[in-house]
C-alpha cells in the first residue's frame, strides 16, 4: 500500500510535525508499504532550523496561499493508495485553515482524516471548517475517547465514520532509573513554550514547595510560530516570575530541543511530571503520552486527555490556574509511601498509550478497510 501523509513535518518543530515523522517511521518499518509525506508550509523556503529525528525529504510542499503548489499537493497525495490528512485549525491557509478544504475537495484518493483538536465550543466558522474536513474523508480518527463523544454530539458527523487510535509513544522509554536522579527532587515539564502552557502557574506552585526542596526544570523551546512574532516575550515574563518569586536556584528553563536519549535521561531523572496547562479543551496531548508511557507520575490541569488517562490513578488533575492545588497534588506525589507509589505505577501501566509500532498497524488495518469500501 502506498501511503500519503498531509502534515507539517521536520525540520519543522511542533507537535504534529513529530507526529507525522513518527508515525511514517512506524509504517515504512512495520510492512513492506510506501510512506511518503506532504509538507504543510506558512510560506515558501520552510523552516532553517535543523531537522527532528524522523524527518525524511517530503515528496511535496503545500505553502499556504500558492495555487501551484496545492496543485503539487494534490497530485503527489492522489497517486498513493490513501490519504492521511492531519488536521489542527493553525497549519493550513486561510481563516482557521480552511484552504484544506479545497485540496480535500479535489483529492480523488480516499482520505483519512486526523483530528488533533476537537473544541467542545468551536466559533460557527471552526465548526463548518471541521465538519466540512470530516464530511471528505472517508474515515476520521480521533485520539480519546472524549473526542469522540465530543465529535458525535456536538458536531454533525457520522459516528460510524469515527475511529479511536491512541497517540503513539516511542517504545524505548523505561520507568525511572534511581542512579540519574539528583539528591533534589525533581519536577519537570517539557514541549515547545509558548503562551497557554501555563507554565508560570507551574512555577508559582514550586514557591509553594520550598520545604520538600525540590528543582523544577522546564525543558524546550519557545514554539517557532511564537518566537516569529512575539520573539522570547514569554520566556522573558517567566524569568520575571522567577525573580519575583526568588527561586532562581529552584527552577531552570533549559532552552533547547531535545532529542530522545535525552529525553529519555531527563525523564528518568523526574520524581513527577507537571503539565500546568490552561486550556480546558485540549484533545490530545504527546508529552502527557510519553510521561504515562515513561511511569513517570503526572499533575495535569484538567484538559480531556488528562481526565481520560489519569483517571484511573496514574497521576492527580489540579485546577486551572491555581497553583496552590497544583501544589497540593505535587505534594500529594512527593510524600506517597512505597504502597500508594506502587499503585501508580500499576494504574500507569493499565493506562500507557499504544506504541508507535501498535498505532501504526491500526492506521493500517484502517486504510485497508478504507480501499476495500472504495473499491465496493
Amino acid at each position: 500500500m502506498r501511503f500519503g501523509i498531509l502534515s507539517t513535518y521536520p525540520p519543522t518543530r511542533c507537535g504534529l510535525a513529530t507526529f507525522t515523522a513518527a508515525l511514517e517511521t512506524a509504517l515504512a518499518e512495520t510492512g513492506r508499504d510506501e510512506v511518503f509525506v506532504v509538507r504543510s508550509l506558512d510560506g515558501p523556503g520552510g523552516c532553517s532550523a535543523p531537522a527532528s529525528p524522523g524527518g525524511r525529504n517530503p515528496r511535496a510542499e503545500l505553502v499556504a496561499g500558492d495555487g501551484a503548489s496545492m496543485r503539487r499537493a494534490v497530485a503527489a497525495l492522489d497517486a498513493c493508495d490513501v490519504a492521511i490528512v492531519q488536521h489542527e485549525y493553525g497549519i493550513y491557509g486561510g481563516p482557521d485553515g480552511e484552504d484544506v478544504l479545497q485540496l480535500l475537495a479535489e483529492l480523488e484518493t480516499p482520505v483519512i482524516a486526523v483530528l488533533h483538536t476537537v473544541l467542545p465550543s468551536p466559533s460557527e466558522h471552526q465548526r463548518a471548517v471541521l465538519e466540512s474536513v470530516c464530511a471528505h474523508a472517508a474515515s476520521v480518527v480521533v485520539m480519546t475517547r472524549l473526542a469522540r463523544e465530543v465529535l458525535t454530539s456536538r458536531y454533525r458527523v457520522a459516528p460510524d465514520k469515527v475511529v479511536v487510535i491512541p497517540h503513539g509513544v516511542a517504545a524505548h522509554h523505561h520507568p525511572a532509573v534511581p542512579a540519574l536522579r539528583s539528591e533534589r527532587r525533581r519536577i519537570l515539564t517539557w514541549g515547545l513554550i509558548s503562551p497557554g502552557k501555563g507554565i508560570e502557574w507551574g512555577i508559582r506552585a514550586i514557591g509553594r514547595l520550598r520545604d520538600l526542596d525540590v528543582e523544577y526544570v522546564v525543558a524546550g523551546q519557545t514554539h517557532p510560530k511564537v518566537r516569529a512574532v512575539q520573539g522570547e516575550a514569554y520566556r522573558e515574563h517567566l524569568r520575571q516570575v522567577i525573580r519575583e518569586l526568588g527561586l532562581e536556584s529552584s527552577v531552570t528553563l533549559d532552552d533547547h530541543y531535545l532529542d530522545d536519549r535525552e529525553l529519555d535521561e531527563l525523564l528518568a531523572s523526574a520524581d513527577a511530571v507537571l503539565l500546568p496547562y490552561e486550556s480546558s479543551e485540549q484533545a490530545t496531548s504527546g508529552v502527557l503520552a510519553e510521561a504515562v508511557a515513561a511511569g513517570v507520575p503526572v499533575v495535569s490541569t484538567g484538559f480531556p486527555h488528562a481526565v481520560e488517562l489519569l483517571g484511573g490513578g496514574a497521576g492527580i488533575i489540579a485546577a486551572h490556574a491555581d497553583p496552590a492545588s497544583m501544589a497540593r497534588a505535587l505534594r500529594t506525589l512527593l510524600d506517597a509511601d512505597d504502597d500508594a507509589r506502587r499503585d501508580r505505577q500499576a494504574a500507569a501501566a493499565q493506562t500507557a498509550p499504544v506504541t508507535w509500532t501498535a498505532a501504526a498497524e491500526d492506521f493500517r488495518l484502517l486504510a485497508r478497510s478504507v480501499r476495500a469500501e472504495r473499491a465496493a
